[in-house]
């Protein structure tokens, strides 16, 4: 319950923390973003880090004039920890296929998850990869899975640099460009929950289509 709360606290007022960092360790905390960025897409089980809160807090914080951070070496920077994460997610995902495959449950993963999640990128192609990196949790559980089914490695990473390129260059540049205003600094929980609201919305609008169809 303490990691729980220590990390809502963490997600809820990231733009302090990260204030609190830049004084603390200075450059080094281009390190610590690219860590948090990596880990989240990285290892599958730790989905909870706030990519795009994150995001959103560091490119605030590069458009001070305290020049703690330059946002044209954050949005590089995060493009390749994003990049390396999945490409880790994805090749675990590759060896540990066939055993999930041949039982029906490897820890929280089933073997009906890669089924679907085949269906679904048979469905709707390359795209799925894109789209599922706006979305927090399915964007660590998606390259694992897609190297687990049948996606193609070719296939896979053109569509991971678009949605990598994208995720990083949309949200870092919208706190850059508004992470300052009073309005978003006083209120920035709301700002996080915003965030989020939004980021969660195709699984919401999905899991209401489904449920409209059973009914």
């Amino acid at each position: 319950m303490e990691l729980i709360k220590s990390l809502l606290d963490f997600l809820l007022h990231l733009d302090r923390y990260l204030d609190l960092w830049a004084n603390e360790y200075g450059i080094l905390l281009y390190a610590i973003l690219f860590l948090i960025v990596f880990t989240e897409t990285g290892l599958i089980v730790m989905p909870l880090l706030p990519g795009d809160s994150l995001l959103f807090a560091a490119g605030a914080l590069a458009a001070r004039d305290t020049n703690e951070l330059s946002v044209w070496v954050i949005i590089p920077l995060l493009i390749v920890a994003a990049l390396l994460g999945d490409n880790v997610n994805y090749f675990v995902g590759k060896f540990l296929g066939n055993r999930i495959k041949s039982r029906e449950r490897i820890l929280f993963f089933k073997r009906e998850y890669i089924s679907e999640t085949e269906k679904f990128y048979a469905k709707y192609g390359g795209r799925t990869v894109i789209i599922a990196r706006f979305i927090p949790i399915v964007r660590t559980i998606a390259p694992f899975v897609a190297g687990a089914g049948s996606m193609n490695y070719g296939t896979y990473i053109r569509f991971c640099i678009v949605g990598a390129v994208l995720w990083v260059f949309s949200i870092t540049l919208l706190g850059f460009f508004f992470g300052n205003f009073p309005i978003v600094q006083k209120n920035f929980e709301l700002v996080v929950f915003g965030i989020v609201g939004l980021s969660i919305m195709p699984i919401v609008v999905e899991f209401a289509k489904k449920r409209l169809r059973k009914g």
